[in-house]
């Protein structure tokens, strides 16, 4: 077990290095302006799981719910807390005793002789005490309240979770549809070349009478079509670029060359059954779910623990000087009990509400169960028909290929035109985008699934 450890902290350690090299070849690719910055799939989704701000944020909210939860164990605790003051009073009443209170005696005379007065205390009062109080039957209230924190906590580790999923999909998208704009592309400059090579040989055919100039203008719409597709493609590249670079939390200006070799990218997918059967059990919605029912039961306990009287158990020492009939330094131990009479029906009302929150959590599951069911079913047909949909992109592109092959030998014996081969190599390079797309749809289509049944899309 423990080689089984030192084997994690050294994959956790190569995976950080890895993403701190690719950090500064970020910033040096950023600096010099001149070579791009090399990427792989993998290295992309961790760099987007390292830096990017929707994922910290998630993390923050993580750490907030945690100081949360402190503050509502803490008050299981006893506090301890000084108490002092000040007091100057205008006047005091004193005792009054008059001359003879205490009787005449022949020889001393009257006791007292005259009137006399004894202040009580002095116009000034200076007290200070340190007490300790320790909540009792609150603990009730105060453990409904820390099972609610945990709740919370468990909710936002959730959602960290829901976050880091979302970005390595979202980072899959991006990257793969990158690289299909990229062959689409190359495809529409062949496209170009094609149309270029198509309209000299239209104008040739006009000098010579082989053809209308109607042929000349059809083939130079082709071209002009085949530019603005090009020109579409580059500005997607850009934008999806940028989008990219945003999400790894790089400069957005950042240039990339992306690692075409994407085989291993594709992912296994279990068994329809078994996917619901994870789904069930792993799903982000469905855990939020079920947090969102243990803090509706956490809230109705404490609404009902509002019928307990509060009883707190303390003790204080003391200092006076200036209040009468009290020492200086003096000790008090012993209870409170406090407890509503009558609310006006504030605590009914409150276990009411906490029972219709937790029926409406125990909807909300029932609810998020059945859609989560419903996203791995379509999940998992989307999966089966773009298998379909790959295959038949395989065949598409064999054909081109081949159509390809043959059209330039054709051309070598001088029996088809140039531009018949460019428009054949065009059309190959086409099928072989169409088949990339059709395979990383495929591996996104996978990457989709394995997030709705709660498994990181890598």
């Amino acid at each position: 077990m423990r080689l089984t450890m030192m084997r994690c902290k050294t994959c956790k350690t190569i995976q950080l290095l890895s993403v701190l090299a690719l950090l500064v070849a970020a910033h040096g690719a950023v600096g010099q302006n001149s070579a791009p910055m090399q990427l792989s799939l993998s290295q992309a989704i961790d760099l987007a799981l390292k830096q990017n701000r929707d994922i910290k944020l998630a993390q923050l909210a993580v750490v907030d719910s945690q100081h949360k939860k402190e503050i509502a164990r803490s008050d299981y605790f006893p506090h301890i807390r000084n108490q002092s003051s000040v007091l100057h009073i205008t006047d005091l009443a004193g005792v009054n005793i008059p001359a003879g209170a205490f009787g005449n005696h022949p020889d001393t005379g009257a006791i007292p002789g005259q009137n006399l007065v004894i202040d009580q205390g002095g116009l000034t009062s200076y007290t200070s005490g340190t007490g300790l109080e320790q909540p009792l039957t609150q603990m009730f209230k105060i453990h409904a309240s820390n099972r609610a924190a945990t709740a919370d906590i468990n909710t936002a580790k959730i959602q960290v979770n829901q976050a880091e999923n979302g970005i390595a999909l979202k980072v899959r998208q991006l990257y793969f549809g990158i690289l299909i704009a990229q062959l689409k592309q190359k495809a529409a400059a062949e496209q170009v070349a094609a149309g270029e090579v198509k309209l000299q040989e239209s104008l040739q055919d006009v000098e010579r009478g082989n053809a209308l100039d109607v042929a000349v203008l059809e083939s130079r719409a082709s071209a002009l079509d085949a530019r603005q597709a090009a020109l579409t493609q580059r500005l997607q590249i850009h934008d999806l670029t940028i989008s990219l670079n945003d999400l790894m939390g790089l400069p957005l200006n950042t240039d990339l060359a992306l690692d075409a070799d994407v085989s291993a990218a594709s992912m296994s997918v279990p068994s329809r059954e078994e996917c619901i059967r994870i789904a069930q059990q792993h799903s982000p919605e469905i855990q939020a779910a079920k947090q969102g029912v243990e803090k509706a039961k956490a809230g109705l306990s404490a609404a009902k623990d509002a019928y307990i009287p509060d009883v707190t158990g303390l003790a204080r020492y003391s200092y006076q000087s200036g209040v009468p009939f009290l020492v200086h330094n003096f000790g008090t131990f012993g209870f409170t009990l406090s407890y509503d009479l009558f609310d006006g029906g504030r605590r009914v009302a409150g276990i009411k509400d906490a029972q219709t929150v937790l029926s409406e959590a125990e909807l909300n599951l029932t609810k998020v169960e059945d859609e989560v069911e419903v996203q791995v079913e379509t999940a998992y047909d989307k999966v089966e028909q773009l298998q379909d949909l790959a295959g038949v992109a395989a065949e598409a592109l064999k054909a081109r290929e081949e159509a390809s092959r043959v059209t330039d030998r054709r051309f070598e014996q001088n029996a088809a035109l140039d531009s018949a081969r460019s428009e054949a190599h065009a059309k190959a390079i086409s099928a072989q985008a169409s088949y990339l797309e059709a395979t990383l749809g495929l591996s996104l289509a996978t990457g989709d699934l394995k997030r709705t049944i709660g498994e990181l899309p890598r």
